[in-house]
């Protein structure tokens, strides 16, 4: 068969694999196009020999989700500027960053899949839906076949999990915050928000263009509304919040109060005693 051939022949597999990982059939069907168009352009365009074209197509499909994965989350910025209003924002050139992860693989796994990070979702797909092995799995992900099994073990144990109907944990409450603030849900920000909740600032974050004080729940939620486009989830000590970095380090603190599930203050701090108390996060684990 030509390279046409098999690409059809392998098409529904592709769509499975982009649809499972992706949880949008639309998606899927747009990432397996991409992998169709590169494939004809490696083939046509330079001449590439693909010796093992469903294992080709398996690896450029994969990573076509996995890039999609990551353009739902912030993603670091080289650099920041500070827009017309005075605050950190991504500079015009860069891609925005689409809405956090939701709704993704299945009713079954809707209450814990935002758990999961891209590297462990690809990983936990390949390997407990597809039954890929796992030195394949590293391959695509640019990784060790260990590393590659722990993250898929890592994820299953995530999904494992028994359903709660406790409150959010601070850091998933953070978390629904920052991604409702990014995606312009007002309703969500304002479920999420105590009704005396405030906003202030240290003395070193007022200097960089952050206000200094919002009080109420309306006007917190408008000022976050569609904003902190690219604010990435951080440590604070032991506290889960988020932060606007500069060149690989912490600029401004996004330091979160949460009490029973909602968000009752939040400070700006761009002092360096607490920049240096920052570490990154992914959901509720040290990265």
């Amino acid at each position: 068969m030509d390279q046409t051939e098999i690409f059809e022949a392998e098409r529904p597999r592709l769509l499975r694999l982009a649809g499972r990982v992706l949880d949008d059939h639309a998606e899927a069907e747009d990432v397996v196009q991409q992998a169709w168009l590169r494939l004809d352009r490696a083939v046509s365009g330079d001449g590439t020999d693909i010796e093992n074209l469903p294992a080709w197509l398996t690896t450029v499909t994969t990573r076509l989700c996995l890039d999609r994965l990551r353009a739902r989350t912030p993603v670091p910025v080289e650099d920041l500027e500070l827009d017309a209003g005075g605050a950190w924002a991504r500079p015009a050139s860069d891609p925005a960053d689409d809405v956090a992860l939701a709704d993704m693989v299945g009713v079954a796994l809707q209450a814990v899949i935002d758990r999961l990070s891209p590297r462990e979702r690809v990983a936990f797909v390949l390997h407990d839906s597809f039954g890929f092995e796992f030195a394949t799995i590293a391959a695509v992900l640019d990784t060790t076949p260990a590393a590659a099994r722990k993250l898929a073990s890592r994820a299953r144990a995530k999904v494992a999990q028994p359903a709660t109907d406790d409150a959010l944990a601070d850091w998933e409450v953070v978390d629904a915050f920052m991604s409702a603030a990014r995606g312009g849900d007002l309703e969500r920000l304002l479920e999420l928000l105590a009704p005396d909740a405030v906003v202030g600032a240290d003395e070193a974050a007022i200097l960089v263009g952050t206000p200094a004080a919002i009080e109420g729940r309306d006007e917190v939620a408008a000022f976050f509304n569609g904003s902190a486009q690219a604010a990435l989830a951080v440590f604070v000590g032991d506290r889960p919040g988020s932060a606007w970095f500069h060149r690989g380090a912490a600029a401004v603190v996004f330091d979160f109060e949460v009490r029973d599930g909602h968000v009752r203050r939040i400070t700006f701090r761009a002092d360096p005693s607490v920049l240096a108390r920052v570490v990154r996060r992914d959901g509720a684990a040290r990265r």
